[in-house]
């Protein structure tokens, strides 16, 4: 896997592709955006989603996603709810066997999908793998170390996808726990809301501490509720990615809730951002799994009720005190 293209030109894209570049490999940059294409091939620099960051000489960026097609691994890097129509623009240019995976958190509102589910809707037979964990764009691409894991069904081919993405600067680690995985990542964007909340509301470290532990509690009994491993979770792709997400305000997710701890609206919040808050659309979709699963997320379903439906901050706060006192147990 020596020519690796990068599908979406956000910032996280682009961080992965610098990571990738910097480690050796060809790397191609598709983007839909004109402005990011040139910006990247003629300033080495991706000024409109990572404005700053000197890119490696190497990377290139291209509009044509045959053309970024022609590579021995794509990374899926589109938001989630984009996932879907990424790879219905792609399907004919997948050759059989290609790696694709998928770099992108969350759900699909409208089916409800997990993203491993679009891939075995949309290309049939597909082989592909998910990279998630704690991340973020700005700090990997700067060459601070972190680590991910990398799920995938085929322990052979995930084998060789963490060979080829593992660095010095990106560990990898290998699972063959699809779903752990995807309901990691996707879980820990509306917790972080949550905990966005309780610090723009100013409610102190305490209560962080109890909502990050519930929330993984509600993330646990959903994974094994859905048949995944609840061991997973206690790797990059759960605990991990919660640490990360719901204390810095780097994150989307957390800096959102904070703002609405502060009394701004959800519309108002998103109107000033350039890129998806994946947390907003998945609490939604939570709601639906929750209740099809038959599992309880009160967490979760009082984020959904306030960012998707407008209830006040206060009392869903307040409904989340009073709850009955239950036996502590996952």
């Amino acid at each position: 896997m020596q020519k690796i293209s990068i599908i979406g030109g956000g910032a996280w894209g682009t961080a992965l592709a610098q990571v990738l570049a910097n480690a050796g490999r060809d790397v191609m940059i598709w983007a839909r955006e004109p402005e990011v294409v040139s910006s990247v091939n003629e300033k080495n620099e991706n000024e409109l989603y990572l404005a700053g960051v000197k890119l490696n000489k190497n990377i290139k960026a291209t509009d044509s996603l045959t053309e970024a097609a022609e590579s021995d691994a794509l990374l899926l890097c589109t938001p989630a709810q984009h996932i879907r129509a990424t790879l219905q623009s792609l399907k004919a240019d997948i050759a059989e066997g290609k790696p694709c995976i998928i770099c992108a958190k969350g759900v699909e509102i409208e089916s409800g999908y997990l993203l491993s589910e679009v891939m075995d809707e949309v290309v049939p037979g597909a082989t592909y793998a998910i990279l998630t964990g704690p991340t973020f764009a700005s700090e990997i691409a700067v060459g601070l170390p972190s680590a991910v894991t990398i799920a995938c069904a085929d322990k052979d081919v995930g084998a060789e996808i963490v060979e080829a993405l593992n660095n010095k600067i990106l560990r990898t680690y290998l699972t063959e726990d699809v779903l752990g995985a995807q309901i990691g990542g996707a879980v820990k964007n509306v917790i972080a809301i949550a905990c966005g909340v309780l610090h723009g509301k100013g409610l102190g470290e305490s209560a962080r501490a109890a909502l990050v532990t519930r929330g993984l509690a509600e993330m646990s009994r959903l994974a094994s509720a859905m048949g995944a491993k609840k061991e997973t979770l206690m790797g990059m792709c759960g605990v991990g990615d919660m640490i990360l997400t719901c204390s810095s305000m780097q994150s989307r997710n957390f800096s959102l809730g904070v703002a609405l701890g502060e009394g701004k609206d959800t519309k108002e919040i998103l109107a000033d951002r350039l890129s998806v808050t994946e947390g907003v659309h998945t609490a939604k979709a939570l709601e639906v799994m929750a209740r099809n699963h038959a599992v309880e997320m009160p967490i979760a379903a009082a984020v959904h009720a306030c960012v998707n439906e407008g209830e006040d901050v206060d009392a869903i706060i307040e409904k989340l005190m009073e709850r009955p006192v239950k036996k502590e147990a996952a």
